[in-house]
């Protein structure tokens, strides 16, 4: 089985158990242990994974950290764990003060949802204050499912991890510093876009005129990219994305187009989870007709899949919200069926009837 697919397999074991659990000790044996030993390692080999690791502060002796695993007999790499209810923050200056009494290189601080992978690029020997990599199992991103498997027993190398986490931590700034400037761009960065278009004086009061302007410039420029990017994913067909710029300042009333006869504009947005499900259902169906003959069809309740386009030849319909995640089915006569889904990929299990509904129109 891939990493991928056994990572995702994990993310199912977090979703369904974190609710039950209560404790510290809970916390480690269901969902802790389990993910080194998806890492690959011996989670009860206490010559590779060792529980409570004496890393003496001080005078303070006696001091355990909760997971040690190591190579060649020395320590490379400290977790500190708490219970999955326990918020992180809280918590990050013990494994601070383990770190520096030993050869570890690397530390961990998990609750069994939230990773956070630490190691000393500013000071030698000295962790740093903010790690390098944070990960929600229950949400990884696609960019970090290649680091974290850099920490697989099977291809860890320090000096690898360490070379890509300097990397990852000016990654992560820039992007913090990114995100500030498409909420509120300083005066530095509106002056740096000012000069290629605009040769008056770069006053005050002309930078405040131009702030609102560069804020929606940026915001419409990556909901453009990223229209860009769907339409050829999805070979030219359906759907589209925006940014909102939440903290741009409103419409005045009067340019605002009247509603008529007090109808509104249908907020459609298609998401991730729907175009994942999408790809889903394309590739269940690619043997039967070409992939681009099946497209999608969203709505404010729910994304319609369909083939050429034809709304009346719908093969399925997700309803797919934080709080509900269903499949719908039609079957000859267009009588809906409902099945219920953990998440999307639990629509992998539907497809005989996914391609039953297709052959209907072919």
């Amino acid at each position: 089985m891939d990493f991928i697919d056994q990572l995702k397999q994990f993310t199912k074991r977090v979703e369904s158990m974190k609710d039950s659990l209560q404790t510290e000790e809970a916390t480690k044996t269901a969902l802790i242990m389990p993910f080194f030993s998806m890492l690959g390692y011996d989670v009860f080999n206490p010559q590779e994974f060792v529980p409570e690791f004496t890393a003496d502060v001080g005078i303070k002796k006696g001091e355990k950290v909760d997971y040690a695993i190591l190579k060649d007999g020395e320590p490379v790499i400290l977790v500190e764990c708490k219970a999955i209810t326990e918020n992180l923050d809280r918590h990050d200056s013990q494994l601070f003060r383990y770190f520096g009494t030993t050869s570890a290189k690397f530390a961990i601080l998990t609750n069994g949802q939230y990773y956070r992978f630490y190691t000393d690029l500013d000071n030698p020997n000295k962790m740093d204050e903010d790690p390098f990599l944070t990960i929600n199992i229950l949400d990884v991103r696609d960019n970090q499912v290649p680091e974290l498997k850099k920490f697989c027993k099977s291809v860890f190398d320090v000096d690898s991890i360490f070379s890509t986490a300097n990397e990852l931590k000016y990654v992560h700034e820039f992007k913090d510093v990114f995100t500030q400037q498409l909420t509120d761009p300083s005066d530095d960065f509106i002056r740096f876009f000012l000069q290629g278009c605009y040769s008056g004086p770069k006053t005050q009061n002309v930078l405040e005129k131009f702030r609102p302007i560069l804020r929606k410039a940026l915001n419409d420029y990556i909901s453009e990219t990223m229209n860009d990017k769907i339409k050829t994913a999805l070979g030219g067909s359906g759907g589209s994305v925006s940014i909102s710029d939440t903290s741009a300042p409103a419409a005045p009333a009067e340019d605002a187009a009247p509603e008529e006869d007090g109808k509104r504009e249908p907020n459609i947005v298609t998401t991730e989870e729907e175009l994942e499900a999408y790809f889903i259902v394309k590739n269940l169906l690619a043997d039967l007709v070409d992939v681009h003959e099946l497209t999608y069809k969203d709505t404010e309740s729910y994304i319609n899949i369909l083939y050429k386009s034809n709304t009346r030849k719908w093969i399925c319909r997700l309803r797919l919200t934080d709080s509900v995640k269903y499949l719908i089915i039609p079957d000859e006569n267009k009588k809906e069926t409902k099945y219920a889904l953990q998440d999307v990929y639990d629509i992998r299990q539907y497809g005989p009837q996914l391609e039953e509904v297709l052959k209907r129109y072919l």
